[in-house]
């Protein structure tokens, strides 16, 4: 390891001496099974040291934890010693770190302390995760401007105030109930009761019971619609809680430094969350808009930024929130305006074409197969209104993505808009592509139009301008990286 020039390396630093009271909660915890093991052992030996034994081994590997784990950072890279019964020595370079994430839950807060975990852009598990468990909330600030090169290692830092750029609202609940988070957390809890094998004697108990008389009361269709009313009240009530607990008092801040900006994000009521993007690795965003929450004029906002992944909520910059709040950060962050709400240019009568005949495939094979059922035996009235619904759905489908789909090459930015269900406008600076591929299926080919794919290390990697005619492919790509006028061979 090299260390500062004319001087030895850096000691090594322990964690707050607090968390001599959080590690054995969190061993307890985490060694759910030896202590139901010793518990069982000591109920069926009649002998009760057992179980004080497993509870002392786990509470002393709590406290050992502490002991064996320190840090440090020196000029050019930064390392985490830890193993109570393994040493495990992890050393990031610090040029390689793109993010810096913290995390408080309730017993931290209480102490004053939070988790802070460093991002290299890869996923780290187990003993590959950079993370300090736990270090005192007034060293954060300090360690973050070090770890993102905006500081040199033991010089004070004071916190800049920066401009915000986003504060949550109560009005963002709106949008949870559009979520299938609430239902995920009912099937979660009913799957752990029935592996429990809880099952069986619920059908055995007096509520049960009740149910099943009041069902044969009232006939099967009004218990399925009250069964079904409930279900859907306790998803929604459960997405808003859920919402609300993790995102409430959500800020996003842009802070100056001497390095740079830096993006700050905190959220979270209970459980407090704090992650700071380095700007410099900023790539452009992306706007998501799914379905029901565009039709409540809603958006969600997502980074795209080098080091981080463009999958799940290691990107967010804002849930679910009003669309112009989502359009207006992302124009800010980019300074862009007409990438962000400029119209875009459509991708022709072909690239219709396919979405129509797509959309309308399902509900034509429906009605022919329908139509040999009614030859053959027939079929209710009721069918042929119900056939007619959906045709209707996926008309409206097929017409909302041919109205989103499109691009446009602005300036330095590349956007690419498509999707009805999941829609998606995505702001990529042409000078984060560093390759391009046209891709053309044997459909596409037929049509005459591609998939241009413009390849980054940020986000997720790739983002495709989908069906646009084969034509201007090429000629989209040089429009955004004119490094590519130079490479004869790819327009063969």
């Amino acid at each position: 390891m090299t260390g500062y020039p004319g001087t030895p390396p850096p000691d090594w630093l322990r964690l707050s001496p607090r968390m001599l009271l959080v590690h054995p909660v969190h061993e307890v915890l985490r060694q759910v099974p030896l202590l139901v093991g010793s518990i069982v052992l000591g109920s069926a030996t009649n002998n009760p040291l057992w179980s004080l034994l497993g509870l002392a081994v786990i509470i002393g590997l709590g406290i050992a934890r502490w002991f064996t784990t320190a840090y440090r950072i020196d000029a050019d890279d930064v390392q985490l010693r830890s193993g109570v019964l393994k040493r495990n020595v992890l050393s990031v370079p610090r040029n390689r770190i793109r993010s810096v994430q913290t995390d408080a839950r309730l017993l931290h807060r209480l102490l004053g302390l939070t988790v802070l975990r460093v991002s290299t852009g890869q996923e780290g598990k187990g003993d590959n995760s950079f993370e300090l468990d736990a270090v005192q909330v007034d060293e954060v600030s300090r360690l973050r401007a070090i770890l993102l090169a905006t500081a040199v290692p033991g010089s004070p830092t004071a916190q800049a105030a920066g401009t915000q750029l986003a504060r949550w609202a109560p009005t963002w609940l709106r949008y949870s109930p559009l979520s299938f988070s609430g239902l995920v957390m009912i099937a979660a809890v009913v799957g752990l009761f029935y592996q429990a094998g809880f099952g069986p004697r619920l059908r055995r108990t007096q509520i049960a019971e009740s149910g099943l008389d009041a069902a044969q009361r009232f006939g099967f269709a009004a218990t399925a619609v009250v069964v079904t009313v409930v279900i859907v009240l306790a998803s929604v009530l459960l997405a808003v809680v859920r919402s609300l607990v993790t995102f409430g008092n959500l800020v996003l801040t842009r802070r100056p430094g001497p390095g740079g900006h830096t993006l700050h994000l905190r959220h979270g009521l209970v459980r407090v969350r704090e992650r700071t993007f380095d700007m410099r690795r900023l790539r452009g965003g992306t706007l998501r808009e799914p379905l029901l929450v565009r039709a409540l004029g809603g958006a969600r906002l997502d980074a795209v930024m080098t080091g981080v992944n463009g999958v799940g909520e290691s990107s967010l910059l804002l849930p679910p929130c009003p669309a112009d709040t989502a359009a207006r950060v992302l124009t800010e962050l980019i300074d862009g305006a007409d990438a962000v709400a400029a119209p875009l240019r459509p991708h022709g009568p072909a690239a219709a074409r396919r979405r129509w005949t797509r959309a309308l495939t399902v509900p034509a094979v429906v009605a022919l197969g329908l139509v040999a059922v009614d030859l053959w035996s027939g079929v209710p009235l009721w069918v042929w209104p119900a056939v007619a619904l959906l045709t209707g759905c996926c008309a409206a489908l097929a017409a909302d993505r041919v109205r989103a789909l499109g691009h446009r090459v602005d300036g330095d930015w590349l956007v690419a808009r498509s999707g009805s269900v999941e829609r998606r406008r995505d702001c990529i600076a042409g000078a984060g592509v560093i390759g391009w591929t046209v891709r053309q299926t044997f459909f596409q080919r037929r049509a005459g139009v591609a998939t241009l794919v413009a390849a980054t290390a940020a986000g997720t990697k790739r983002y495709e301008v989908l069906d646009i005619p084969v034509e201007l492919a090429w000629a989209v790509a040089a429009e955004a990286s004119p490094w590519v006028k130079n490479c004869a061979w790819s327009v063969k």
